[in-house]
């Protein structure tokens, strides 16, 4: 009897195994994926504009502050896979265009806020509706729930590789 069930367990064990490593080859796959679409997306920004000769950064760097408000460079870099000297350096080629400005902050004398000029806020109107534009005609054969759930699929999996590495991937 016992030489049955250790071959049962074992045989539970290769399951359990196989069903692991599919699992692991299937979010493999869905990774490899996710890294061309995204090499794609970028050479389509750059085809349309949207990832400028500041690099990607700035437009998402913008949006924040479109959607946030004023923020300081510390609290956009922890919103970013990047590091807060990137950020500055990013704020400050912003700024030296005439897209963004340091102003006093109430909450900290040394830490500047960052906010968009006019300037700044109309390039980033003009890009966001872009992005809109160009978004509105991919995924055709996708449903509104399909591309809702891929999106959630994907913070998903971005929050667990962000708890792999903590303290260098934001």
């Amino acid at each position: 009897m016992a030489p049955a069930r250790r071959r049962t367990e074992t045989g539970r064990r290769k399951a359990a195994h196989t069903a692991a490593e599919a699992k692991g080859e299937a979010v493999a796959e869905l990774m490899l994926e996710v890294a061309q679409c995204f090499f794609r997306i970028r050479a389509l920004g750059q085809k349309t504009g949207l990832i400028t000769s500041w690099g990607g950064g700035a437009f998402g760097f913008m949006r924040s502050l479109g959607l946030l408000g004023p923020l300081t460079v510390p609290q956009i870099a922890l919103m970013r896979p990047t590091s807060r000297q990137r950020m500055q350096r990013l704020a400050d080629e912003l700024a030296a265009e005439g897209l963004v400005e340091f102003i006093d902050n109430p909450k900290h004398r040394r830490s500047k806020l960052v906010r968009l000029t006019r300037k700044g806020d109309t390039l980033y109107r003009e890009l966001d509706a872009r992005l809109l534009s160009i978004a509105s005609t991919l995924g055709a054969s996708l449903g509104d729930a399909d591309i809702r759930k891929a999106s959630e699929i994907v913070r998903h999996l971005s929050d667990d590789v962000k708890q792999l590495s903590p303290g260098s991937i934001q």
